[in-house]
């Protein structure tokens, strides 16, 4: 019979690759660690990970045997699940990666109303548009952009068919025109964001079957998403931003999205998460809330 805190441990020494960061995150001495893999050898009477001073990988048999761990971890933590009342899941601490601007001017009231409603429940939220590793940092969901390129985290999608539009201030409108070509935007001041060290200068429009790839530049660039957004409301220039990063500020005049006859990029949203046993009950109402008003505004003006 295997130990419940064996196979947690297993699954996130896996992930982490590290016994020392997997005791850090549970709370436990390092050698407590190295015990519980050890009765799991023992019991399977495998090694479960090539170890040296300097690294540490899962055996060819601890790959093969890591989704059966964690299917074992899912159904014993859906049979928790149905034993306990969903006041009693509502409760605890739980950590939100969220993008700057999404989660500043889109998400704030969402998670101001939840936590309202459910009061045992304390909500830890992290505004930052560097990408979260729910591996490694310390959340226990993540919203995030872009298709999922990691199958080894669960994501459930919020709006999979948020898109990038052009947009600019009804002021800076008035002084340099609509812009009617991408090829336009080589000749105007692009507000560009900044990750990972990386500025964003090459975007993307696509009509019918055509695709366009525009390189732009700009006199202002940030590493903060909510910035730009700021940028392009005071008319400092054009943004290339996710329709739901600006939808409120188009339905209130504060921006116009130009070049309508042109489709951005898709960025769908999805809520990240490392494992099914993080998908609690309260985490799945969050996540409705959460869908529920990112479809509130999908419709475009």
């Amino acid at each position: 019979m295997f130990r419940l805190e064996d196979l947690v441990l297993f699954v996130r020494v896996s992930a982490l690759s590290s016994f020392s960061d997997a005791a850090r995150e549970a709370g436990v001495q390092p050698a407590q660690v190295s015990a519980a893999i050890k009765r799991l050898e023992s019991s399977l009477a495998i090694r479960l990970f090539a170890r040296s001073t300097r690294s540490l990988r899962l055996t060819p048999e601890g790959e093969a045997w890591l989704p059966y761990a964690r299917q074992m971890l899912d159904a014993m933590h859906a049979g928790m699940q149905k034993i306990h009342t969903p006041d009693e899941e509502i409760s605890g601490t739980l950590q939100i990666a969220v993008p700057s601007d999404l989660g500043r001017n889109l998400l704030l009231p969402v998670f101001q109303s939840f936590g309202a409603r459910y009061p045992a429940l304390r909500l830890r939220i992290f505004f930052s548009d560097q990408v979260a590793d729910v591996f490694k940092d310390p959340v226990d969901i993540a919203f995030r952009y872009g298709t999922p390129e990691d199958a080894s985290y669960i994501s459930l999608p919020i709006a999979p068919a948020n898109r990038r539009v052009l947009v600019a201030s009804p002021e800076w409108v008035a002084r340099h025109g609509d812009v009617q070509h991408p090829d336009a935007l080589s000749n105007l001041n692009a507000l560009t964001f900044v990750l990972r060290g990386r500025v964003h200068d090459r975007w993307t429009f696509f009509r019918h079957d055509e695709v366009l790839n525009v390189n732009v530049s700009g006199t202002m660039m940030s590493d903060d998403a909510e910035v730009i957004r700021r940028l392009a409301v005071s008319g400092a220039g054009v943004a290339y931003k996710s329709w739901l990063d600006v939808a409120e500020d188009v339905r209130a005049g504060r921006l116009q999205v130009l070049m309508t006859e042109y489709e951005g990029e898709k960025v769908p949203l999805n809520m990240i998460c490392p494992h099914r046993k993080q998908l609690s009950v309260g985490v799945r109402l969050l996540y409705e809330a959460v869908k529920a008003c990112c479809e509130g505004q999908s419709v475009r003006v």
